[in-house]
């Protein structure tokens, strides 16, 4: 039996508001039988779901691509929905049934379909009050399907019929504003009905106009909050109807008297408008709106996911603190905000405050947080039956919360933490033997929760949470084993896209907002090395793990410039030397009260601007570019052997005698091969001169162990990553850390803080170790040649005095698998692999005859294809299917 399942589109389940004119789908296989494979294909795209209204038929299309599937033979229309149904044969001449029917549908599709103005209230900037925007409607027949397209220059919220529409927050996202605004589609089916209705939307200043970045500044992209909507109403007699936003609206302040990203929420619950979106409120106080001269060609559908409730936290326990501070302890530092129930009277001021941590004496401390209040501030209203809220236009990263005001004994049940982030698909699973190791998995994973809030911040809590590239990129790879971000980097890839200079340079953040006035970055605001190189890292890292060329079409001008950029740079035409460098940023081997690590920057930046170039002329290469792939070919020749003149000696050892300076050189492949060895010794001894403790920051930490591990110093590896004493990364979880630290110390061994300019406790960058869990102790990984996990690569490396280890990604294709139990009698390794991919499995210290599945040797098992032995390991080829192997034991 072969069976399809989960269609997707896109990347997404039955999108709205799709609008691309190429729409890609990608389905899944599952077949009782072990190394099956799709042969063929047949799709069927129509409008409706009973394929009688049919647009187009693939009939049988012999392949075995089952992702990605551009669909170029579907002229696509706007405001349609188009359902779509998938069957396969095998390579054991089986044929599926359909699968289940899916959907997408579109919106706009182009900007000039917009009917409606982007309106704002007359008074708008006089106040820090949010914004009430509303107009009734009336629909003369029965109701078939209806639509809502919203946007705005701020945030969003979106009520029908006294209804918030939708389940996204933060809507329509931080984008590069004067290049691309988003906006998003809703079904709103279920909430009008014939007859009088009603429409409205609160707007937040957000990171439009609010006051943002660590330079405090306000009105960054405008200085007037609007919004645009429209609602497309079908009847059952399918004629159709459109409600705008235009001059016909009315505005009004309300409740919520503040609500900025840093400072918290201030609502008066007094000055509620009960039934505002409501069928006949009074609206005859409510002043006229004005219409904004903005542009709609810069409306773009939304890309990524939203940003949702994700999941509900209870806090664990009440502290009360030596201060006299009511405080509630979350037990895991999160992103979102408190959900919380309170009595009391007409008038009477609750506040929350939240922090990530208490000082050494137990205090609620707040000094990491510099000008970000992360405050909400609740005014009631008096409602003897209590009364409920939530923010609406802020979030916070806290574990703890101070609460204030509170006539009555806390009660714990009265409070939830509401868990926000973009709503990306999980998809990696990670469990050992070690709990700490486990622990550290745990705050990873809660990093990237607490920093892809609609774009990769480097920090969810202080006056900052920028898109900052540097930390995007190091970490990119982890992320892509946790979650499925590609449709989250590529929306943002196409910020980055928008804010590149003309001459190609990158700017440190995405979307960019930094000033030139930032003294404390050299007074420049783009273009350093392994910061600016995520323009080409991430699409490449996004083609490999997703198999998405598409990702390198549209990116490849960008990714272009950046290595024209740097060709322009230095004093030679391969060399990167001049101009300012963030270097190993927080390097341990830093001279004392500095950021920087004692790398030599010209080395970094010349490493950073050889990789970028051997990844444009891979990509290149994919893309068909052969005139571009022999140009940046003979570049790249040229870099490495300028940088091989600078830092390397006669005798092959490196003239930066830093970890970073090794690891660099190993990973980008800098030397020769047999200079690499040297190399990777030398590293060796520099780690063993630290008594097996990195001195890396953040360019030099991502891919220590993954060098170690490669080049035959795995026990190292494992070392390093099982170090509790500070630096180390379980040095944190032994401080009790639920997230991951900007500083190797940011709670020093005294129970001290780092500084307060600069120390978060929630900062993915050092996670990139996460990278490493799942490629070497699980060892999945994903061929080069055949991107996306189509084939996969499975290398297990047992160590880290570890017993077991269970590892599996959510790929493309499905779930893989990669699961080891080693013993002082056998090593038992159990796998799985998706149906329409193969694997190659590398097994270290084993010889084909030491390796059976129930009894049978290699040979006789189905689904191995074949196998070889060479130094000292054994490749076995794979197709799909799961299995149980065991070495150790001779059959």
């Amino acid at each position: 039996m072969i069976q399809v399942h989960s269609l997707r589109c896109e990347y997404l389940n039955n999108p709205l508001g799709l609008d691309v004119e190429k729409p890609r789908i990608n389905w899944r296989l599952s077949s009782t039988h072990r190394a099956a494979k799709q042969m063929a294909y047949q799709i069927q795209v129509a409008l409706n779901g009973q394929f009688s209204n049919l647009l187009w038929d693939s009939h049988k299309v012999v392949s075995d691509q089952s992702v990605h599937i551009q669909l170029n033979q579907v002229k696509i229309e706007p405001f349609t929905t188009y359902f779509y149904r998938v069957k396969v044969w095998d390579n054991f001449e089986n044929v599926s049934d359909w699968s289940e029917v899916a959907t997408w549908e579109t919106g706009m599709l182009h900007s000039n379909n917009w009917s409606a103005d982007w309106i704002t209230a007359s008074n708008e900037s006089e106040s820090e009050a949010c914004d009430y925007i509303r107009k009734p409607f009336h629909l003369s027949k029965n109701v078939k399907s209806a639509r809502a397209y919203a946007s705005s220059l701020g945030i969003y919220e979106l009520h029908v019929n006294g209804d918030r529409v939708g389940d996204s927050y933060f809507t329509p996202g931080w984008t590069s504003y004067q290049e691309r605004v988003q906006y998003q589609t809703y079904d709103i089916t279920e909430l009008v009905t014939k007859g009088e209705n009603a429409v409205g939307m609160i707007l937040g200043n957000g990171w439009y106009k609010g006051y943002f970045g660590f330079e405090g500044r306000t009105n960054i992209y405008g200085d007037r909050k609007a919004g645009i909507a429209e609602i497309h109403v079908t009847y059952e007699n399918n004629e159709t109807e459109i409600i705008v936003t235009d001059h016909s609206w009315k505005a009004s302040k309300g409740p919520i008297k503040m609500s900025e990203i840093y400072f918290g929420e201030v609502y008066d619950a007094r000055a509620e408008l009960a039934g505002w979106s409501k069928k006949g409120f009074d609206d005859q106080q409510w002043k006229e709106t004005e219409r904004v001269d903005y542009p709609k060609e810069n409306i773009t559908y939304q890309q990524n996911e939203a940003v949702r409730k994700i999941e509900y936290i209870k806090p664990e326990k009440i502290i009360h603190t030596p201060e006299g501070d009511t405080v509630l302890d979350m037990g895991q530092n999160m992103v979102g905000w408190m959900h919380f129930r309170v009595n009391g009277n007409k008038g009477q001021e609750v506040s929350l405050e939240h922090a990530e941590i208490l000082d050494k004496d137990g205090n609620f401390y707040v000094g990491n947080l510099r000008k970000a209040t992360q405050k909400t501030t609740y005014i009631l209203k008096g409602d003897p039956l209590g009364e409920y809220f939530e923010p609406h236009f802020t979030f916070q990263g806290f574990r703890y919360v101070k609460l204030s005001g509170l006539l009555n004994e806390v009660v714990l049940e009265d409070f939830t933490g509401v868990v926000l982030h973009s709503d990306m698909e999980s998809t990696g699973e990670f469990e050992c033997s070690n709990p700490l190791v486990n622990q550290l998995h745990h705050n990873i994973n809660w990093g990237l929760k607490g920093n892809f809030l609609d774009v990769p911040t480097d920090c969810p809590q202080r006056d900052e949470r920028l898109g900052w590239t540097g930390d995007a990129q190091m970490f990119f790879r982890t992320a892509a084993y946790l979650k499925n971000v590609a449709p989250f980097f590529t929306k943002w890839l196409k910020d980055l896209e928008a804010d590149q200079l003309d001459n190609g340079g990158v700017p440190y953040v995405i979307p960019n907002i930094i000033q030139k006035t930032s003294g404390n970055l050299g007074g420049v605001t783009h273009s350093v090395a392994a910061w600016g190189d995520a323009s080409v890292i991430i699409p490449w890292s996004m083609y490999v793990c997703y198999g998405d060329k598409r990702i390198l079409e549209e990116q490849y001008e960008s990714m272009k410039k950046w290595v024209e950029y740097l060709r322009n740079q230095g004093t030679k035409e391969a060399l990167w030397d001049t101009g300012f460098q963030l270097g190993d940023w927080l390097g341990l081997d830093s001279e004392p009260d500095t950021y920087t690590g004692a790398t030599d920057k010209t080395l970094i930046a010349t490493a950073y601007f050889a990789y970028s170039t051997e990844l444009l002329m891979k990509t290149a290469e994919v893309l068909n570019n052969e005139e571009d792939m022999r140009a940046y070919q003979l570049l790249l020749k040229k870099i490495k052997k300028t940088y091989q003149q600078l830092f390397l000696d006669a005798t092959g050892k490196l003239t930066v005698q830093t970890q970073t300076a090794h690891v660099l050189t190993l990973m980008f492949e800098l030397a020769d091969e047999q200079k690499s060895k040297q190399i990777a010794t030398d590293l060796a001894k520099l780690i063993e001169k630290e008594n097996y403790h990195l001195t890396t920051g953040f360019i030099g930490a991502p891919y220590l162990n993954i060098v170690l591990s490669e080049y035959g110093y795995h026990d190292i590896a494992c070392k390093l990553l099982l170090q509790t004493d500070y630096p180390s990364w379980l040095y944190q979880v032994t401080k009790g850390a639920t997230t991951v630290w900007e500083h190797w110390d940011s709670i020093k061994e005294d129970g001290s803080f780092w500084s307060d300019d600069m120390n978060s406790f929630n900062h993915y960058a050092y996670g990139s170790i996460g990278e490493w869990l799942y490629k070497a102790l699980g060892g999945i990984d994903s061929a080069i040649n055949q991107p996306g996990y189509k084939h996969i690569i499975l290398e297990p490396r047992p160590g880290a005095e570890m017993e077991w280890v269970t590892a599996s990604v959510d790929s493309m294709y499905g779930k893989i698998t990669s699961a080891w139990n080693d013993n002082q009698a056998t090593f038992e390794y159990h796998l799985s692999i998706p149906v329409n991919t193969s694997a190659t499995v590398i097994l270290h210290g084993v010889s084909p005859a030491q390796i059976s599945e129930q009894q049978k040797q290699l040979s006789e098992i189905e689904g191995v294809v074949g196998y070889t032995h060479e130094n000292d390991r054994t490749f076995l080829e794979i197709g799909s299917g799961t299995y149980s192997f065991s070495v150790g034991v001779k059959v």
